[in-house]
């Protein structure tokens, strides 16, 4: 039906005669010329309708946005004032001969230039939101990504094999999305968060090297970078170490990124232990374009009595943190007021801050509430170990440990952003030797941080779980963890082992994971992978503000989908069939 794509028209077709395709972008009516914008994924091409031919001129008034046409023409220059240097094919025009109307069109519930589209219109009407082109360029560097990494992959040897959709409830971290059994009452399927177990039996079978893109599910509360359905690009292999599996993976990113965008990432990323992580940026996933650091002050606050301080000072499980921050100056009272609510939403209680107006001028030269509540050396200490100087702002967190890392973190992205202190356009790194295990206060139960068929580091993890450190690993781009994984148990002992440690007897173990274990019984090789969320990766290299906006159909964050209509309820005999009844929760009164 057509030769030519709209957006891939220019010059070098010049007084060729072409058919094109596509939808109606803008229509214009200048003096009896008419002038139609036509568009498809490619771009778009002006198309001039004169009167000379009165049937195709008369069609062409019938047309309005969003019409489907054919048009056959003849290419040739615009006129020098008519140039669009925007357009590949700017300086061209298309001169119709032939209009055929393929599809008429009904008023767009919006228009596709239009700013501050609801979410929830965009996403009821999708199909004419996909049609806008940036959305149509983010599904074009998705394509492109996700075909760059097949070659990859398939070029050092990896084998594409599907995992089963339909399989078994294990404990993964979110809750799983059930499906009832209709040739089993009572027993339900459940839709995998990840192929995990199966790509580890998947290395016993001796495929050696694995990939797939995945489809993950899990039903947990939603966020920008969230969606109950999602892809994943997994990854396993044997007889590799982590070291030779972050090589390949970094190599992998860097000539995507080069490929993709014409972009280079640093060779090679960068290494850092969890602990430096926490430490230094109170997030494991840290953004290093940013130049804020946290800088512990604990031990200077030891004899202060200003009770915001002195008791976590005290406080072995607590931390008390300064954040320098360049151009604070800049900051009015509001802004300090807004940054302590924002840190509230994290559990702090608020956020104590000391202006450097003129170091010269000393105590006088500072501005701070909390100024009169310490002493002068205290102060100074803080001054000299923050190197502070003119014009700085610096921050205080002071709480429990894991309080000051959520809120301080956050605190330190955001001013970073509002503050342009964002050095370069990508920083890549690789997070490392995570912690094993952490205790649950609640449950009373040592818990994986990851999963429990991570490898621990070493051999004296058992008889110390709160210091044992993992054989896992992030890769993180611009404060995004983009993937993870780790090497994984190998031995049925050490698989026994863990779980005994984590509270799962043999029996549940045995029940959940049976199949895992009798695998391990029949020689299963070293083997380690990790997982890249696709979706996240694309809405990086794309300057997308959320996943869903380079997932063709995704769900609302109450994972609902305003297209469908789903989730929605089903007739009462498919239930029967099923043999289930649905009993609603009682309104509150």
């Amino acid at each position: 039906m057509r030769s030519h794509y709209c957006g891939q028209v220019d010059e070098s077709l010049l007084d060729q005669t072409i058919t094109l395709c596509g939808w109606v972008n803008r229509r214009r009516d200048h003096g009896g010329v008419i002038f139609v914008d036509l568009r498809d994924r490619a771009g778009l091409v002006q198309v001039v309708f004169n009167p000379d031919l009165q049937d195709v001129f008369a069609k062409a008034e019938r047309v309005r946005n969003e019409y489907v046409l054919q048009v056959t023409g003849v290419i040739r220059l615009r006129p020098v004032d008519g140039i669009n240097p925007k357009l590949f094919s700017g300086k061209i025009e298309v001169i119709a001969k032939e209009l055929t109307i393929l599809n008429e069109a009904a008023t767009p519930p919006f228009q596709l230039d239009e700013e501050n589209v609801g979410e929830e219109t965009r996403l009821t009407y999708r199909y004419i939101d996909l049609r806008r082109p940036e959305m149509q360029q983010r599904f074009q560097t998705r394509a492109k990504v996700t075909g760059f990494i097949r070659r990859y992959l398939e070029d050092h040897g990896f084998l594409d094999i599907e995992t089963p959709m339909l399989t078994k409830a294990t404990p993964e971290g979110a809750r799983d999305y059930l499906v009832p059994s209709r040739t089993h009452p009572g027993s339900f399927f459940a839709l995998p968060q990840s192929p995990q177990l199966f790509k580890q039996l998947l290395m016993m079978a001796g495929m050696d090297r694995y990939y797939q893109f995945a489809r993950c599910f899990r039903d947990e509360d939603l966020r920008a970078d969230r969606q109950p359905e999602f892809t994943q690009i997994d990854i396993e292999t044997s007889f590799m170490d982590e070291n030779d599996i972050m090589n390949l993976m970094e190599g992998m990113m860097r000539a995507t990124y080069k490929e993709v965008l014409n972009i280079d990432l640093p060779n090679p990323f960068p290494r850092m232990p969890y602990s430096e992580a926490m430490h230094r940026f109170g997030s494991d996933k840290p953004d290093m374009r940013n130049p804020l650091e946290f800088i512990d002050v604990k031990d200077l606050m030891q004899e202060v009595e200003f009770k915001v301080f002195a008791v976590p000072a005290k406080d072995p499980n607590s931390r008390i943190i300064a954040l320098r921050v360049p151009k604070g100056d800049q900051l009015s009272r509001k802004d300090i007021d807004d940054y302590t609510k924002f840190v509230g939403r994290y559990g702090a209680k608020g956020l104590a801050y000391i202006k450097v107006n003129d170091l010269s001028a000393g105590m006088e030269g500072l501005q701070s509430t909390i100024l009169k509540f310490l002493p002068d050396q205290v102060v100074k200490n803080i001054l000299e170990r923050t190197q502070a100087q003119n014009g700085d702002v610096i921050f205080f967190g002071a709480d429990k440990a894991r309080i000051v890392n959520d809120a301080m973190g956050a605190l330190r992205l955001k001013v970073g952003q509002d503050l342009n202190l964002l050095q370069g356009d990508w920083a890549a790194l690789w997070v490392v030797d995570f912690p094993m295990f952490e205790f649950d206060d609640k449950e009373n139960r040592w818990v994986a941080i990851h999963h429990p068929f991570t490898a621990p580091k070493g051999d004296d993890w058992m008889t110390n779980p709160g210091e044992a450190l993992s054989r896992a690993y992030d890769m993180v781009l611009n404060g995004t963890e983009v993937g993870g994984g780790s090497i994984r148990i190998h031995s049925m002992e050490m698989q026994k082992q863990v779980f005994n440690l984590l509270g799962i007897s043999d029996e549940e173990a045995e029940q959940k994971f049976s199949f895992l274990l009798n695998a391990l019984k029949y020689g299963c090789p070293p083997h380690g992978g990790l997982a890249f969320g696709l979706d996240r990766l694309v809405m990086l290299m794309t300057g997308s503000q959320s996943i869903r906006d380079v997932m063709a159909f995704p769900k609302t964050q109450t994972a609902a989908c305003p297209l469908t209509d789903a989730p929605a309820e089903v007739p009462a005999k498919q239930l029967r069939e099923l043999n289930i009844r649905v009993q609603l929760p009682e309104k509150q009164a």
